[in-house]
């Protein structure tokens, strides 16, 4: 009797579990294309056109584009070490860049050069203040954990997380100079407002928010 007991006791633990994880969607992923490593303009054409501009259209990033620009943000630009495009302290590699589109809230993961969606939601209303961010069709979030630096104060970590992203949020617009994309960088957030949205942890702290777009004009 006793056996029979746990014998459907453990038929019902492993139902219930099966039931469990179909309830649970996998995160959607995309699976961004590989950037072009030998496109785009000289350097110093580029640093010639580096400007901030605010206006944009609302049509979409197509994905070779999304590419690149994420890449050339903070991509990692030496496979054999896992180093990025952009400068880190002690290699903490602090930054996690997330990328509001219409569709949703998405991590850019490196290594594995693709995106995770987090929210399936249109959070770019809260990236800031500025009426263009709701309709801009990316919004990247530049938020720096405090988690991956293992020593310092707070002023510490806080004055690393402004160097890293400050290096990061140059790289989107040379790339966009390079392209033709019209960026700007940002300090009007509502970050309790966009951390909360974003289910970010205490030692989470976001830094600057980029928009980037075709240009209007």
């Amino acid at each position: 009797m006793v056996k029979r007991v746990l014998a459907l006791s453990s038929l019902a633990f492993f139902a219930l579990a099966s039931i469990m994880a179909q309830e649970t969607p996998k995160p959607k992923e995309i699976k961004l294309p590989a950037p072009r490593l030998e496109a785009g303009r000289p350097l110093m054409s580029c640093l010639k056109d580096r400007q901030s501009n605010r206006e944009f259209k609302p049509d979409p990033l197509p994905a070779q584009t999304l590419s690149e620009l994420l890449w050339a943000a903070y991509g990692i630009n030496r496979p054999d070490s896992g180093k990025r495009t952009a400068p880190s302290a002690v290699n903490w590699q602090n930054i996690d860049v997330y990328v509001a589109l219409a569709d949703g809230l998405y991590l850019y993961e490196a290594k594995e050069h693709r995106l995770i969606q987090v929210l399936n939601e249109d959070v770019r209303g809260l990236t800031g203040t500025q009426e263009f961010v709701k309709t801009a069709p990316a919004n990247l979030i530049y938020v720096a954990d405090f988690a991956k630096i293992p020593r310092g104060t707070d002023e510490d970590k806080r004055f690393y997380s402004a160097a890293h992203t400050g290096f990061i949020s140059q790289n989107v617009y040379l790339y966009c100079a390079s392209e033709g994309l019209a960026t700007v960088v940002r300090a009007l957030i509502n970050r309790e407002e966009l951390a909360k949205a974003m289910k970010l942890r205490p030692d989470q702290q976001i830094i600057l928010a980029q928009t980037v777009g075709f240009p209007k004009k």
